[in-house]
Formats: C-alpha cells, sequence, structure tokens
C-alpha cells in the first residue's frame, strides 16, 4: 500500500484527508517540487531544494522546515514506499483558511504540505543505443507570465498536454511571438549547425534541474553550447532537438508535427549528451555500469 506524507504524518494514501477550504484546492494557491532518486539516493536534491525555496518566496508562502527536515521526510518517504528509483512529489500550499477570498489569510495560516512518491520508469538516455526518439507538436504559449515559479495552477500546461496526447505526441513544444519557451512539462534544446542550444532562463520559462545539468555537462565536455532565443524556423529545421525533465531525463524528438527531425533518428549529439547524463547518474546515486 503506497505511504505518503500530510501534514506532518506519514500515512496509506487512501487515508489522507485535506480540507475544501485549502487554498491549494480553491485558487490553484501553492508550489510543487518532483525530485528523483535512484536507488535511494535523491539526484540534484540541493539544486531542486533552492528551486523550491525560491517558488515559495515569490507566492509568498512560509517554508515550513529547513533543508535538513525536507531531507529526512524525503529519504523516510522513499523507504517506506520500498525504495528503489523513485520520484517524490512535494505539495505545498498557502493552507486552509476560515472563508474563500482572494486575498491572502491574515492572520497567515498553517501551509499544508503533501508529499507522495511515484515509480521512474526506465528514460531513453539509460540506452542511448537503443533509443527511438519520440514525436512533438507546437502549440501557441497561451500561459500566464510568471512561468518561472513552479505553481501548482497547471490548467493551461495541461491543455497542451493534452493536445499533445490527442495528436499522438509525447509533447507540445509552445511558440511565444515567434520564439520557443519550452515544453508543457519539459525544457527544450536543439543542434543547429553543430551547436546545442537552448532559450536562456527568463519569467517565460520554469529553470529546469535536468536543463541546468545538461548545460554544466556541456561545459565540462567541451561540447559546442549556446544559450540564447530559438526561433520557429530554428527549432523546424533543427537537426537534433530534445526534451528534458528531472522524470524523463533527456528524450529526443525524431519527428515534429509531422516532419522528421533530422534522419528521424536520435542524433549523435544526444547520444553523447546522453551518456555523459548517465554517467554522471550513476556516479552520484551508486549505481553500477551495466
Amino acid at each position: 500500500m503506497s505511504q505518503v506524507y500530510l501534514n506532518g504524518a506519514f500515512m496509506a494514501l487512501e487515508e489522507a484527508r485535506i480540507s475544501p477550504m485549502d487554498r491549494g484546492f480553491l485558487f490553484a494557491d501553492g508550489i510543487y517540487e518532483v525530485v528523483p532518486a535512484y536507488n535511494s539516493v535523491l539526484f540534484r536534491f540541493d539544486e531542486h531544494l533552492e528551486r523550491l525555496e525560491r517558488s515559495l518566496r515569490e507566492v509568498e508562502i512560509s517554508n515550513p522546515h529547513d533543508r535538513q527536515q525536507w531531507q529526512v521526510l524525503c529519504e523516510e518517504l522513499i523507504a517506506r514506499n520500498g525504495g528503489g528509483n523513485l520520484s517524490v512529489y512535494l505539495q505545498i500550499t498557502r493552507g486552509a483558511a476560515t472563508k474563500r477570498d482572494h486575498a491572502f489569510p491574515e492572520p497567515p495560516v498553517v501551509p499544508t504540505v503533501f508529499m507522495m512518491t511515484s515509480p521512474i520508469a526506465v528514460p531513453a538516455a539509460d540506452s542511448p543505443d537503443t533509443a527511438s526518439g519520440g514525436k512533438a507538436i507546437t502549440r501557441d504559449d497561451t500561459r500566464w507570465a510568471r512561468c518561472d515559479i513552479k505553481s501548482i495552477s497547471l490548467l493551461p500546461n495541461s491543455l497542451l498536454r493534452q493536445q499533445a496526447v490527442s495528436a499522438g505526441a509525447m509533447e507540445a513544444i509552445l511558440l511565444h511571438d515567434g520564439f520557443v519557451t519550452e515544453g508543457s512539462a519539459s525544457n527544450v534544446f536543439i543542434v543547429h549547425d553543430g551547436v546545442i542550444v537552448t532559450p536562456p532562463k527568463n519569467h517565460a520559462i520554469l529553470g529546469g534541474i535536468t536543463r541546468d545539468l545538461i548545460v554544466e555537462l556541456c561545459g565540462q565536455h567541451g561540447l559546442p553550447f549556446a544559450e540564447r532565443e530559438i526561433t520557429e524556423a530554428e527549432l523546424r529545421q533543427a537537426d537534433e532537438i530534445w526534451i528534458t525533465s528531472s522524470t524523463r531525463e533527456v528524450v529526443p524528438i525524431t519527428q515534429l508535427n509531422e516532419a522528421a527531425v533530422g534522419d528521424g533518428k536520435p542524433g549523435a549529439m544526444w547520444k553523447t549528451v546522453a551518456r555523459h547524463y548517465v554517467d554522471f547518474k550513476r556516479r552520484l546515486c551508486g549505481l553500477e555500469q551495466e
């Protein structure tokens, strides 16, 4: 039976109860984070917590735990769910007020903390020589102007992702005024003229933890890299397209809308980066080399 954490206690998922007056339920007034764990070792935990802390500050929710307390809770939840390869979902809302009001409760109420785990599927990057890649579609970016906050208000993202699923695709790559922002639940990289390119971090995208690691690995291994705007034309003409996220890691996109990307197979640059990524993950988390 799956174990979750809610407001100071571990319990079976079926036993978890949250007030209907919780502002997360009424207003999507909260933030979240997803931390992968491999071999029960939290991956890039400090980076995830830095982003969590930033999101909490941006929406003015007090952080209910310090970093060490968060780590203890995450590790305990992983152990209670059998360990191994799991993602830990953390959600903090502003809490349950006594009445429904758009303005923040005054005095502030106690934040609601909910945590759960999910199994992590074997990512494509783990087998770069046999990965087949996936399809993405392009859509206009219709989200709000503070995508740098990891808000639980994800209806626009969900609608865009559903359009991708309905089109037989794994992701919707979003465009704003002719430029790529990100995916509905991922960051975007392309390879153009032999250079790896990703859009710069700003309010239009969420600064992905996997995205940042790919940038680090490009620097460490001397791979040609640029952080700049990507035009829609460059996206459509790219030799390679990748999407990145904490649970899917680095995924090659081999079809964009109805057109093949490059030769329609995962590219050589993606395979190189995927191997560096997997090596880093295995060293950090004590995984055996295959």
